[in-house]
């Protein structure tokens, strides 16, 4: 696979039809995106989507304290904008750069035509909606029943499927505001994991050594969650 980011990298672009890819892609472009840059502000109207390939954006509810929790992270996987072929212009959530990397940007209007159409990229569409909604509700229930311990191994888990490698790059800081607890709280999981020879962690830096020790100690939660992704992968549409 060539290191530059090209548009089959992102699972929803890849499964298009070519006719229906082709009148998308002139209108896309490629664009770098680094971590914490602001893809959209609660509120604020939305004009386009994005496809991420080696990016990764989390979405996230930002109280009137400052404080903040993911409500769902979108990697190579999905779009993010649903708003914008949903209905709506406007969304209560914020999303945000969580790991530097690239993602193709294409205004809303296009892609609302497509779906307009009422063929594949409506039911490829909706039934990303569906999953992506099946993620928010599943973290909403883990983060109200599960420890802080499986909440990280469950963070770790899905943002592993998301790379090609076992590192990955964040602070306990921004780990802690991404699951909307205390840093100290973050730092007390992390070592255990890295007592249990799970993890090694140094400056900014998370290294898994033990992927099925993160299995073992994982909620049902991550599970549930990458089978419903695995259901939209698939999920091929009429060409």
């Amino acid at each position: 696979m060539p290191n530059f980011p090209y548009p089959l990298q992102n699972n929803i672009l890849s499964a298009l039809a070519e006719t229906e890819l082709a009148r998308l892609l002139p209108n896309m472009e490629l664009i770098s995106l680094s971590t914490g840059d602001i893809i959209y502000e609660s509120g604020i109207r939305q004009q386009f989507v994005y496809f991420p390939t080696t990016a990764v954006i989390a979405l996230l509810y930002i109280l009137e304290d400052g404080s903040s929790a993911e409500i769902a992270a979108i990697g190579n996987e999905g779009v993010v904008g649903i708003s914008l072929f949903m209905g709506g212009d406007t969304t209560p959530n914020w999303a945000t750069v969580q790991r530097t990397g690239y993602a193709y940007r294409l205004k809303g209007h296009f892609l609302k035509i497509e779906f307009e159409r009422a063929g594949s990229v409506l039911r490829l569409l909706l039934r990303y909606t569906q999953a992506l909604i099946a993620q928010m509700t599943q973290i909403a229930i883990c983060n109200r029943h599960h420890s802080i311990e499986q909440q990280l191994c469950r963070w770790l888990l899905q943002n592993l499927d998301r790379v090609s490698s076992n590192s990955l790059l964040m602070t306990q800081q921004l780990i802690a505001n991404t699951l909307g607890v205390r840093r100290e709280r973050i730092t007390e999981a992390a070592s255990e994991l890295q007592r249990a020879g799970i993890i090694r962690y140094s400056r900014g830096a998370i290294e898994v050594l033990d992927r099925s020790g993160l299995d073992n100690k994982v909620c049902e939660c991550y599970g549930v969650i990458k089978n419903e992704f695995n259901h939209l992968s698939n999920f091929i549409p009429e060409k």
